[in-house]
């Protein structure tokens, strides 16, 4: 009886926790820990948007069940807000289902589509739940690079010629958490085009799609013709609108797909609190001037974090999009792993990451900065981290001869 359950036993150790206890730890202490870990937004939901949950929340009918599918008024509008921002239509009744974030879509459309053994293709590295919802579903993973370009269709073509079975569907994530890249429509054409011809779905992941600095906007997958043919793709508010403790998201494409998601969530839940989905609808609905503000506040925080980092000595790329900086582990501590390092990082510099294993074995190299902290507090942790690598070689000598 003291085995673990099947679908416990496919889920290893929490990469994170280690360092989340430590952090844990030293806060108890009374330590000043400036946490740049967990992509938590850390501004105020838009006053309008609040004040449209107020007002909904106060009419005693908004406190029954809701919609598992979606309230109609949520669905029209993410409706109005794919055809203002993409040009693409959706029928708010066939290609469209709301969802608790987009990380519950995810997981519940895994259970909804997956058998046990079916292989499903995940880019590595990679938010956790794009691999685990999956294995947790019984599925079989097998990587491909994360990069959305030449690698990545190569391996994609590999993957159709030689898996056994076939793979059944191929996860997007652009601007990609971690990494931070970002997807051109050329190349996801060539997906669309390859995916339709092998019969094989797109999950595409598109939660940070308006969180960008350079260049256009990122694209939606289904701006390619004929992709709802084979692709959905998972949208959120959590960072568009600042709004991640509301945990409400949207699922968008083809039908099937949809309507497989939405039959599992009859099942399972009766969709968000009216008054959370009537103030999402205000959101897509109402001025869109806030999320220029948001995008604003992180592009000057990222602005802030690289330049000083550089100053430091440590060379991170500039992030393009996402609220996250992808900094490979300084040259002199990369033997480290990520783990060690982000341990290191904090017990000497009073400063919390992510450890890049967490996102996958090909993010051990690196780790995650979330651009969650204001500018003064980001410059604090930067005066401690050019502390910390001013004292590089005692610090690789004493890990040595210590081991901690």
């Amino acid at each position: 009886m003291e085995q673990d359950f099947y679908r416990i036993k496919r889920l290893p150790p929490y990469v994170f926790a280690e360092v989340n206890a430590m952090k844990a730890r030293a806060r108890a202490a009374g330590e000043d820990i400036i946490d740049f870990g967990m992509g938590n937004p850390d501004q105020p939901t838009p006053s309008h948007i609040v004040d449209k949950l107020c007002e909904s929340a106060r009419n005693p009918r908004a406190h029954r069940y809701s919609a598992s599918k979606g309230i109609p008024g949520l669905r029209k509008a993410l409706c109005g807000y794919y055809e203002r921002r993409f040009n693409v239509e959706l029928d708010a009744e066939r290609e469209v289902v709301v969802t608790l974030g987009s990380k519950e879509g995810l997981a519940n459309l895994a259970m909804a589509m997956t058998e046990p053994g079916d292989v499903i293709l995940v880019p590595n590295p990679s938010y956790p739940i794009h691999a685990f919802g999956f294995i947790i579903a019984g599925a079989s993973i097998r990587s491909v690079p994360a990069t959305p370009d030449e690698a990545f269709l190569e391996a994609l073509d590999r993957a159709v010629r030689h898996s056994i079975p076939k793979p059944i569907a191929v996860i997007l994530n652009y601007p990609s958490n971690p990494t931070a890249r970002v997807a051109s429509l050329d190349f996801y054409r060539e997906v669309v085009s390859f995916c339709r011809k092998h019969e094989v779905y797109i999950l595409s992941d598109v939660a940070y799609s308006e969180i960008y600095f350079d260049g256009n906007p990122p694209p939606s997958i289904l701006q390619v013709p004929g992709a709802k043919d084979i692709a959905i793709e998972f949208s959120s508010l959590s960072k568009t609108y600042s709004m991640p403790g509301w945990r409400i998201g949207f699922a968008a494409g083809n039908p099937r797909l949809v309507a497989s998601l939405a039959r599992i969530k009859s099942y399972l839940d009766y969709g968000a609190f009216t008054p959370v989905q009537v103030a999402a609808s205000a959101a897509l609905n109402g001025p869109q001037d806030c999320i220029e503000d948001i995008r604003t506040l992180y592009r000057e925080r990222r602005d802030v974090l690289i330049e000083g980092l550089a100053q430091a000595g440590w060379d991170v790329p500039s992030p393009p999009a996402t609220m996250f900086a992808w900094a490979p582990i300084p040259p002199a501590f990369a033997h480290m792993g990520s783990v060690e390092f982000s341990k290191l990082l904090l017990k000497e510099a009073a400063v919390a990451v992510a450890p890049g294993l967490g996102f996958g074995e090909y993010g051990d190299t690196h780790v995650r900065i979330a651009l969650v902290e204001n500018k003064h507090r980001t410059r604090q942790a930067l005066r401690s981290i050019k502390s910390f690598l001013a004292r590089t070689d005692e610090l690789v000598e004493r890990v040595k001869s210590t081991g901690s």
